[in-house]
């Protein structure tokens, strides 16, 4: 037997897609080679800094002496090649984490400066680019906020990032794509923004948004320069096993402040309980590498069978990954719906649900997603999200196996050729 008779797919789509993997070889063994290196730098973390059982014991009230969270920050420090880390699972998203570093960094007259163009929809209400005056937001305690937009080709534009940022408190870099059809930024694409800063301000603050940026190279942004990473655990860092939370990792002077906007002024890191939620956050960790690569097999198979189909997606499988995301354009909101549905019905859980693009909080479109996972929201595993608004792309994301990453692809192509939106050649 094979998946086409437990999924009845079209002999024709199982044809595309066994010549599609094999096309992805080169790319596939890439991607594993990585992943090695990024095992073996998590497991020297792990042994460095002494993670024993009593790691995984929780704590409860205010949590004093909790070794597992000190344990904890301090394994993903050394991870993230940073000072030290703020990894906690009270943060709700990586959206939260974000907000907590902004208002634990920027101070009334501040300026922030977006050197990667308007940020993600739902950061724009934190900054106060939209939404309603008077809610809390940045602009609301007098930071002043400006951006510069990437060039047309959608590359960063050093030249006008080095005039904008020479009075910036704090220089912010969105390593994913958001809902754009630019690509995600790699490492050394970071690099050169970096430089482009310190070229005007020396002392400006480097933040990245690093949301689904781990481990998809070897090195992360705080190699290169930045003074301030964030990220959401249930993204590529939880590796498909932490339910929430989130970390800040960077300058350890920073991250210090940072905690004193999630706790309070003079407690900061030294409070806070666990309730149990140690282990898996260590746990996953530690499978974060190998289940970053099943997504970017999943990316990479996923490009080149719907190039085959005629979608243009981006990025390709011999390119460049800076993220897991794969931005597909569909062309309309029929093809968009089934493709949607079809990744739904891949879902290890509520494969059943038919997904309706609805009014998401914090998004200024409708937006449609199609998400059956173990973890709500968890976009390390095999999701696919877009707003109803031209050009009608979709961005899938995830895939903690590669086997279910590949199938529900499949079925997202089965679903548009079964809605007669594709005819495949006999």
């Amino acid at each position: 037997m094979n998946i086409g008779e437990l999924y009845n797919f079209d002999a024709r789509l199982l044809a595309l897609a066994e010549q599609a993997e094999k096309n992805c070889s080169e790319a596939f063994s890439e991607i594993e080679k990585t992943a090695e290196y990024n095992g073996a730098k998590v497991l020297k973390a792990f042994s460095d800094n002494r993670v024993s059982e009593p790691c995984f014991y929780g704590s409860t009230g205010y949590g004093y002496g909790d070794i597992g969270r000190e344990t904890i920050d301090k394994v993903f420090a050394q991870v993230l090649g940073a000072e030290d880390a703020l990894v906690r699972f009270n943060f709700v998203s990586g959206t939260h984490a974000l907000s907590t570093a902004l208002f634990g960094i920027l101070r009334t007259g501040d300026k922030l400066v977006s050197i990667t163009g308007k940020p993600y929809d739902t950061l724009e209400e934190v900054i106060g680019i939209s939404g309603t005056k008077g809610n809390g937001s940045l602009m609301d305690y007098g930071v002043q906020y400006d951006q510069v937009d990437l060039k047309d080709d959608g590359t960063a534009d050093t030249e006008r990032i080095t005039e904008a940022v020479k009075d910036a408190k704090v220089a912010y870099i969105q390593r994913s794509r958001g809902y754009s059809l630019r690509k995600a930024f790699t490492v050394p694409d970071i690099k050169q923004m970096i430089d482009a800063v310190k070229k005007g301000n020396p002392d400006a603050v480097i933040m990245v948004d690093n949301c689904y940026g781990e481990f998809v190279e070897q090195l992360e942004p705080s190699a290169v320069g930045a003074d301030i990473i964030i990220g959401s655990l249930i993204k590529n860092a939880g590796g498909g096993i932490a339910r929430t939370g989130g970390y800040i990792a960077g300058r350890s002077d920073l991250v210090e402040l940072c905690s004193y906007r999630l706790t309070c002024v003079g407690m900061g890191k030294e409070v806070g309980c666990t309730l149990g939620m140690n282990r898996e956050m260590l746990l996953g960790l530690f499978f974060a590498p190998d289940v970053v690569a099943n997504a970017l097999k999943t990316s990479a198979f996923a490009s080149e069978l719907l190039t085959t189909l005629g979608f243009e997606c981006s990025p390709r499988k011999d390119e460049k990954h800076g993220d897991i995301v794969t931005a597909i354009k569909l062309g309309d909101e029929e093809h968009l719906t089934a493709f949607c549905r079809g990744i739904q019905k891949g879902a290890p859980v509520d494969s059943f649900v038919v997904p309706e693009a609805w009014d998401m909080p914090g998004y200024s479109s409708q937006v449609i997603m199609a998400a059956g996972a173990f973890t709500n929201g968890a976009s390390i595993e095999l999701s696919a999200d877009a707003p109803i608004r031209d050009p009608f792309a979709v961005w899938m994301q995830g895939g903690i196996t590669y086997t279910s990453g590949k199938i529900g692809v499949m079925l997202a192509a089965q679903e548009m050729i079964n809605s007669g939106l594709i005819t495949l050649e006999k």
